[in-house]
């Protein structure tokens, strides 16, 4: 199992995991989901929901990923598996990424 931080305009709003048999859980944290000034990630991720369950990534943070030789320069480089789309995310969105959110890696203990 493998997580990760969403943090939304610099705050923690919630965590990403990919579990062991390869699906994927989004959950907002209790604390977003009651300050009814934090608004969603994204429309496909609202807020109205605290978790959500998926077989691949959710489109929304498949889309922050790089493509053609952008992606392959990236996954030679940092020596990921072109189909690792978890292990691209929590490399590149730290730190380069669109937008409001970035993904931070929760390493293992």
């Amino acid at each position: 199992m493998r997580q990760a931080k969403i943090v939304y305009k610099n705050e923690e709003a919630g965590l990403l995991i990919q579990h062991n048999d390869g699906t994927f859980t989004f959950r907002y944290h209790d604390t977003w989901m009651s300050d009814s000034k934090k608004s969603g990630i994204s429309l496909t991720l609202p807020k109205n929901r605290q978790e959500y369950h998926s077989n691949i990534l959710f489109p929304f943070f498949y889309n922050m990923l790089p493509e053609g030789s952008n992606k392959q320069l990236v996954c030679k480089y940092n020596r990921i598996d072109s189909n690792d789309y978890f292990g691209l995310l929590i490399t590149i969105a730290k730190n380069d990424s669109i937008g409001a959110v970035t993904v931070i890696k929760i390493d293992e203990k």
